[in-house]
């Protein structure tokens, strides 16, 4: 009897919604038992009672209720969000695809809760998608972002100093104020990406498709643009640039400069200038 009466007690704590319905239905005896004589003796004095307290009853449930509700609600929210950043620092420096594969998917539940700025230092992202992600001000430095999908992602003000994104796919990335000083965009697609005023200070663009890019206003000193088709690219305002360096490029053929540097460049690199140094292979 005993053992029954316990595994019966442990099965109605185990249904809140049981328990709370029995818990109401005995309190409700129990008021009622003692309210009986006032129900059948003084009615007329007992019922104006009872619409009083059904007033404060309403008046409860529409400004308490309503409020535990929210701040349960944003309690909730902030603990998912916990939860995500938590996963996210337990896979930096696991370096496989189940890791890079569960990041990305944190980092897309964070963007649905409005989260952009991360901290994604030393993430293993390779051969992901992260494709229309909103990494705004996020900080990417020495993350693995090569063979990544990167599509139209948002990169504004973001840091990816030392961050390697070889044969990444960027096409109209926006990486305008950005920090990619020594970053690996060796092999990547970039065309129509948006660089302007970024410091690419050392970062690597050797067999780079950077095709109506925009590189107004960028820090390039020791940038190298070995091999990198810059067709229609844009780099007035350009600062650092080395045109040794620039020489080396596949193509300039409608490439936008100032000037100056446009003079010098069609006196002395007349070849990358032409229709006949366009080749998009």
């Amino acid at each position: 009897m005993i053992k029954k009466f316990t595994r019966l007690t442990q099965y109605i704590l185990e249904k809140p919604i049981l328990t709370s319905f029995l818990v109401l239905f005995g309190l409700s005896l129990i008021v009622v038992a003692f309210s009986f004589p006032h129900y059948i003796n003084r009615f007329d004095v007992f019922f104006p009672q009872i619409l009083v307290e059904a007033h404060g009853m309403l008046f409860d449930v529409a400004v308490i209720g309503i409020l535990i509700f929210w701040l349960n609600k944003i309690g909730e929210e902030r603990r998912r969000i916990k939860t995500y950043l938590d996963e996210i620092d337990d896979f930096r420096l696991w370096e496989s695809d189940e890791a890079a594969f569960r990041t990305v998917g944190n980092i897309k539940r964070l963007n649905q809760n409005k989260i952009y700025n991360l901290n994604l230092v030393n993430c293993y992202l390779a051969r992901t998608n992260l494709s229309h992600v909103n990494l705004s001000a996020s900080n990417l430095n020495s993350s693995n972002l090569s063979h990544a999908n990167l599509v139209g992602c948002n990169l504004e003000h973001a840091r990816l100093n030392q961050t390697n994104l070889e044969n990444a796919h960027l096409n109209q990335v926006n990486l305008s104020h950005s920090f990619a000083s020594g970053a690996n965009f060796k092999d990547a697609v970039l065309i129509k990406a948006n660089f302007e005023n970024a410091f690419l200070i050392k970062t690597d663009f050797t067999n780079a498709f950077l095709m109506e890019a925009k590189l107004r206003g960028c820090h390039v000193t020791g940038a190298t643009f070995t091999n990198a088709n810059l067709y229609k690219a844009d780099l007035r305002g350009i600062q650092g640039l080395d045109l040794d360096n620039l020489a080396k490029a596949k193509t300039l053929f409608l490439a936008k400069f100032d000037e100056e540097i446009m003079n010098k460049l069609k006196a002395l690199h007349p070849q990358l200038m032409g229709r006949e140094a366009l080749n998009f292979n």
